[in-house]
């Protein structure tokens, strides 16, 4: 429910900003998808009014509201339930992980970020249909939910990226992959680890090995033996950051401006299909 508030919110302030720039057809969509976001908010209230009362309800509200005033991330195993099971739908979980490093990732990264971080790892064979299975859904109806898991887009071709999943509330251009943004995000979800690590007064095991995957291909993001530390890694990622980062901003704002362009909703989401062209003289 956290998330579906900071969402609505993000929503009230993107409808806002659309009417005053006079963006008449983006304030429609976002109205949508905020009137869809608040059923879904109302719906995860009456499930949680339906729950029995164990007596940990207020204390994981209070514990949860503190973690969101302070700006922190979730501890290890906050999704899970008392026997170890997660508690939302894999979509959900997705949603989760991806939300936590900002940037489109790979299955294998997705299942790791949920595993350090939330409630175990997520089955890589499970999320490999998942991207269909949403764009299915959107096509059928359109913005019917408050986010989808969607594609990454290559900035050449506006094709899906192979294998990589983002989140469709992000800008176009966080979701758009040129040359440079392989390593951009590379370091960008090292930056989020390191921070939420640094947020977390126990860090479960795998979350640290997961630092450690990460700041072992940084120059400087593992000095010495040992555990890296998480403000060395964040200072070293930064660093090598600032380096990439206006290329990579304009390629890919540039690619996201033609996505606009020349996609419609669905194709901004999931990309555009190659199709096979005739050959010359076919048929002759």
């Amino acid at each position: 429910m956290e998330t579906l508030e900071r969402r609505i919110e993000e929503l009230r302030a993107g409808v806002r900003r659309a009417v005053v720039g006079g963006d008449r057809a983006g304030a429609r969509v976002l109205r949508a998808r905020l009137r869809a976001a608040e059923r879904e908010w109302d719906e995860a209230l009456e499930a949680l009014e339906a729950q029995p009362d164990t007596g940990n309800g207020a204390a994981a509200l209070a514990a949860g509201h503190g973690r969101a005033a302070d700006g922190g991330g979730p501890p290890a195993g906050a999704a899970a339930t008392a026997g170890g099971g997660p508690l939302l739908p894999l979509r959900e979980q997705v949603h989760q992980a991806l939300t936590l490093i900002t940037v489109p990732a790979a299955p294998k990264l997705v299942s790791a970020i949920h595993q350090a971080f939330f409630a175990g790892a997520i089955p890589g064979a499970r999320l490999t249909s998942l991207r269909r299975d949403e764009e299915r859904s959107f096509r059928s109806a359109p913005f019917a939910r408050p986010y989808y898991v969607c594609a990454a887009l290559t900035a050449d071709l506006l094709a899906p990226a192979r294998g990589l999943l983002a989140v469709s509330t992000w800008p176009l251009r966080q979701r758009v992959i040129g040359p440079l943004s392989p390593r951009v995000d590379y370091l960008t979800a090292a930056i989020r680890v390191a921070e939420s690590l640094l947020r977390v007064p126990s860090p479960d095991p795998a979350a640290l090995r997961l630092l450690w995957r990460f700041a072992a291909n940084i120059p400087g993001g593992a000095p010495g033996a040992g555990a890296p530390d998480p403000a060395t890694v964040a200072r070293a990622a930064r660093a090598e950051l600032e380096i990439h980062a206006d290329a990579d901003r304009a390629a890919r704002a540039a690619a996201a401006d033609r996505a606009r362009r020349q996609l419609d909703d669905a194709g901004q989401l999931f990309g555009t299909r190659l199709q096979a062209t005739p050959q010359a003289g076919a048929g002759a």
